[in-house]
């Protein structure tokens, strides 16, 4: 009896990612994949290819098919830029300098709150395509440049509307606490109490977010502040994450996994006791070499103790306008490897199947498996190790997003 489907690639590698597969990358010689709907409904090699019969047959001219490509972490949506302060960096002042001076986050905060949604959405544009065109299929998008009810809501709003007009998966994250706006200098507790009170319900209720963020560090809140915010997303039932550990040890990673967080993101200064907390939880690590790079850090994240104890390690760009301007997942997967220490497959797990993991979308994405959605990206290469070698000239042949066609970028 023919089977019947409506797209059939023949003729390519898959690096499945399926971590049930033999290997690194979950290899798949010589396979054909059949797409009904927007799943996966058959992979496997193509002399084991049912009789099938497909409106669609494309032949994968012996490429490589890999998953889509996941960005995980980042701040796309903002008004503004900050080359100035890249300038007073290279000059020898902090991070931490400049943002106690009032720059950074808060410079682009004044920046977003004086736009429009509509300039903030052509302003975020030319950066989801470049995305886009390295063959990312889905990407998480943070406000936390607003903060105040109407400019995290307005933030998220045109994070929504990039999703509707371009072909990509978006999910939206609601980072209200990401810094203390002016108006509240001196009263955190107070701005805390804005976010739980009056944005995350707000957020809630015009479903504008899929999780809830939050920045614990010594220039942001407190881990007891953190907690608070924990709380009121849990009362409104939206799963939560946390930028941890970027800058000093805070208990950040710690209390995030023992509130079952879906990640813990930057977490240069993890300890041997979160790194178990993370295992014992099952909460990703999100590593963010850009910013690593750009702020000239020193720590660098303990790979080799997330390897060991297990804890799925994804990548990201953190693309923003302060720490890391660099809309290239692809740059990000070199220098997870480059500075980082990981191997070309766990870069690609990293934007894979790891960074599903840290969205909590793993049950429906980032890896090549009947069941899962048809995000896939097909790629002119002779090993799946080029992905992390090869930054720039290199770029997907064909894209599918939930099985369609799509242009990348």
């Amino acid at each position: 009896m023919t089977e019947r489907c409506d797209l059939l690639i023949t003729n390519v590698h898959a690096a499945t990612m399926d971590p049930s597969l033999p290997g690194a990358y979950g290899v798949v010689e010589d396979a054909a994949v059949a797409v009904t709907g927007n799943k996966i409904v058959w992979i496997g090699p193509r002399r084991e290819l049912p009789e099938t019969a497909a409106d669609l047959v494309i032949d994968g001219e012996g490429q490589w098919l890999t998953p889509g490509l996941i960005d995980c972490h980042t701040h796309l949506v903002y008004g503004g830029h900050r080359a100035s302060e890249f300038a007073r960096r290279l000059g020898g002042e902090s991070y931490e300098d400049v943002a106690r001076a009032g720059g950074g986050i808060l410079s682009t905060v004044r920046a977003t709150r004086a736009a429009s949604a509509e300039e903030l959405y052509h302003a975020a544009e030319p950066r989801l395509k470049a995305l886009m065109s390295e063959g990312v299929t889905t990407l998480e998008i943070k406000s936390g440049y607003g903060l105040d009810p109407d400019n995290e809501l307005k933030q998220l709003r045109v994070a929504r509307r990039l999703a509707q007009h371009y072909p990509v998966n978006i999910l939206t994250t609601c980072l209200a606490a990401h810094a203390l706006p002016p108006e509240y200098d001196g009263r955190a507790d107070e701005y805390i109490d804005l976010v739980c009170n009056e944005i995350l319900p707000a957020v809630a209720r015009e479903q504008l977010a899929d999780a809830v963020d939050m920045f614990c560090e010594n220039i942001a809140f407190s881990v007891e502040q953190c907690q608070r915010v924990i709380s009121a997303a849990r009362k409104l039932d939206l799963p939560v994450k946390v930028h941890a550990e970027q800058l000093a040890s805070t208990g950040a990673t710690k209390m995030a996994a023992l509130a079952g967080a879906l990640s813990v993101e930057h977490i240069e200064y993890i300890t041997d006791e979160d790194v178990a907390a993370m295992a014992e939880s099952g909460t990703a690590a999100v590593l963010l070499p850009g910013a690593f790079y750009t702020l000239k850090e020193t720590r660098v994240p303990p790979v080799d103790k997330l390897r060991a104890a297990g804890v799925p390690m994804a990548i990201s760009t953190d693309l923003n306008p302060g720490s890391c301007p660099i809309a290239s997942l692809r740059l990000m997967m070199n220098m997870g490897c480059n500075l980082f220490g990981l191997t070309p497959a766990e870069a690609l797990a990293g934007v894979t199947r790891s960074a599903a993991r840290a969205l909590g979308i793993c049950c429906s994405r980032g890896v090549l498996r009947p069941g899962l959605r048809a995000d896939m990206a097909l790629w002119p290469m002779e090993t799946p190790d080029q992905l992390a070698y090869e930054v720039g000239a290199l770029k997907p042949a064909e894209m599918f997003l939930g099985g369609q066609h799509v242009t990348a970028g």
